[in-house]
């Protein structure tokens, strides 16, 4: 029988991509989206694609619930993909703001995570592969409610590998991915639409030369971006290989900065994250 693989945000992007991509190497792929119209169109391309929505527990229950019914109660792998921005620097972030981009980015991450892991422990197998970031790696500036939930997820990713890697045979990954194509600019327009006064900032000037003309203006592709089939080619390595890697880096400035965090002092790290 082919493995089975659910993973979350397939409405675009990465986890399209990563859908389409696992298919195509023989993998039985639940394709999860947070709203019904792209779980519909994503049926209609022939996936199983059950609806999970991070912020709401019932679907991630339920969700689920459809895979394991599918299956027979198994599931080889999941890849925690979903997740958005709100762009805005830290003294204009609201309360509430952060909160839900926690919900979505940490909570529902490990709600599904810790739901998976009574299935693979029964069956004595499984890989959990967690979507990070370079912004979990190091900080760049309008981006802390991202950073801040990147960086949570590391946490609880790095204890849980520590903790599954005594007993079991559930394998924890990170995928720190940086520039590449997808929707998520794009979709944190709403967001920082939402929750940013950014008009009545200290820092207006700033939104105004930097931020604004990142989200609003087309300048092309970021430098080094790449596309989606990078973080799928890397996917498809964590699930497949005897003994992945607990750490997959995307990207050559997911390289850099995971070397620069290593090797320069705090005072130098931050000298040129304020100038990236």
């Amino acid at each position: 029988m082919a493995k089975s693989i659910l993973i979350t945000g397939c409405s675009s992007g990465i986890g399209y991509d990563a859908a389409h991509g696992m298919r195509a190497a023989g993998w039985r792929v639940f394709a999860s989206c947070r709203s019904q119209a792209d779980c519909d169109r994503l049926s209609a391309e022939g996936f199983e694609a059950p609806r999970i929505d991070y912020t709401d527990p019932e679907t991630i229950a339920s969700g689920l619930n459809d895979v394991l019914t599918a299956t027979g109660g198994t599931l080889d792998a999941v890849f925690n993909n979903g997740g958005y921005a709100t762009p805005g620097a830290v003294e204009d972030l609201p309360r509430e703001a952060l909160r839900l981009n926690f919900e979505t980015n940490v909570f529902g991450v490990h709600d599904l995570t810790t739901r998976v892991i009574p299935v693979m422990r029964a069956q004595g197998y499984g890989r959990i592969v967690q979507h990070s970031s370079v912004l979990g790696l190091i900080t760049l500036p309008f981006r802390g409610s991202y950073n801040a939930t990147k960086f949570g997820l590391e946490g609880l990713t790095d204890t849980l590998r520590v903790e599954m890697g005594r007993d079991t045979n559930i394998k924890i990954i990170t995928m720190n991915t940086g520039p590449v194509t997808s929707d998520i600019r794009k979709n944190s327009i709403p967001h920082f639409e939402r929750w940013i006064d950014w008009k009545s900032s200290a820092r207006r000037a700033q939104y105004e030369k930097g931020l604004q003309k990142r989200l609003y203006q087309d300048n092309g592709p970021d430098a080094f971006e790449l596309p989606p089939s990078a973080v799928t080619k890397k996917l498809l390595h964590a699930c497949t290989h005897r003994n992945p890697k607990p750490r997959y880096y995307v990207t050559t400035p997911t390289y850099a900065m995971g070397l620069l965090r290593r090797i320069l002092p705090t005072r130098a790290l931050d000298w040129v994250l304020r100038r990236a």
